[in-house]
């Protein structure tokens, strides 16, 4: 498997084994999400199937709306009903289908074998408890740990994530901690019970790039010392480089194309895999031009509405590469090269112009 750099670095200061393993710890199949609006019907998740092996970093990358945050949700099974509903597919965690939970159960898997960070820590957190009583409330829950063992945890994680007067800042509320300190008390909270896998909803959105690069790092030094898997969320291609090892690209509802890191940015087996690295600024093509020279490549029309999707190819009406075929029929997620899937009738032609 590639791997980025990074990620090999960390398994080889941990002693562990750098090849991934391939024991799946989670495995969502035909997976079909759909809310039913008085506007119709939207099928946010129309068929995904992907697998997250243990101590795996997967990104998820796509354009707003394309069912990234839907499907993590469907995972916890925290999807508002009405009007969500999974409809269909199954979503098995160590072998056991997640959907067949009662809701009690399900209750002791979120936070503790399945957590999750949520997109913006300020409206997650509750603005009238203290840090430490918010973490503290899940070790309680899950853990069976007094009150003050379960303050002395929430301590104990602050300082793993690096939030400097640990001891202080738990007494603290959510507004008086900047972003990038909300978001690392997220991180905390997530996994303060050490669950197995970790969803990642956009961890880095609204904070600079500094920060960004930070709360990244974190990740992944949390990673390595707890053995977390992790399912990171994202529309920067970027942020992907430089964490996952595999990757699944969404668009409208549906997986498009799933590949190794290195693969997928070497050889993009789909056009719209192809338009968001294409739109991706690069420093060797801009050093060939004069300054201001360079025009980003922009990915032509808008996502479909998830109301009205056209027939074939949901890309087919943004797609260069578009025949009749493509708008008549959807394409099957097929095989293109060794460990590399995509669901495109003319890979073949991607694939022969990136040779």
């Amino acid at each position: 498997m590639v791997e980025t750099e990074r990620a090999v670095q960390g398994r080889e200061l941990t002693g562990q084994s750098v090849e991934p393993s391939s024991d799946k710890i989670l495995e969502i199949e035909n997976l079909h999400t759909h809310f039913f609006t008085r506007d119709g019907l939207v099928r946010a998740v129309d068929g995904v199937s992907y697998s997250l092996n243990r101590r795996e970093t997967l990104g998820v990358v796509g354009e707003s709306g394309c069912g990234k945050s839907v499907t993590a949700l469907s995972i916890l099974r925290l999807i508002a009903d009405p009007p969500g509903k999974i409809v269909d597919g199954s979503i098995r965690f160590e072998g056991k289908n997640l959907l067949d939970y009662s809701e009690s159960a399900m209750q002791g898997i979120r936070g503790n074998e399945i957590s999750m960070i949520f997109q913006e820590p300020m409206t997650s957190l509750n603005p009238v408890l203290t840090i430490g009583h918010q973490i503290s409330e899940a070790i309680i829950l899950h853990q069976g740990l007094s009150r003050k063992e379960a303050w002395n945890r929430a301590i104990e994680m602050l300082r793993l994530v690096h939030i400097p007067e640990a001891q202080l800042r738990v007494k603290e509320y959510p507004h008086q901690m900047s972003g990038g300190m909300r978001q690392r008390v997220m991180i905390a909270m997530a996994l303060s019970c050490n669950p197995k896998v970790l969803l990642a909803d956009e961890p880095t959105t609204a904070l600079d790039v500094t920060i960004q690069a930070q709360i990244l790092e974190l990740m992944l030094e949390m990673q390595q010392k707890l053995g977390t898997a992790i399912i990171l969320i994202t529309h920067d291609l970027g942020v992907i480089a430089e964490t996952a090892e595999r990757v699944v690209v969404m668009y409208a509802g549906k997986k498009v194309e799933e590949a190794e890191v290195g693969e997928l940015f070497g050889m993009p087996c789909h056009p719209y895999t192809r338009g968001l690295l294409d739109s991706m600024p690069r420093l060797d093509v801009a050093a060939e031009h004069p300054p201001g020279r360079v025009r980003l490549k922009e990915i032509e029309g808008m996502v479909p509405s998830l109301y009205n999707l056209p027939q074939g190819c949901l890309f087919a009406p943004r797609c260069p590469y578009a025949t009749e075929q493509c708008h008549a029929e959807y394409p099957p997620m097929e095989e293109k090269r060794p460990g590399h899937l995509a669901a495109c009738w003319h890979s073949d032609r991607l694939i022969g112009e990136g040779s």
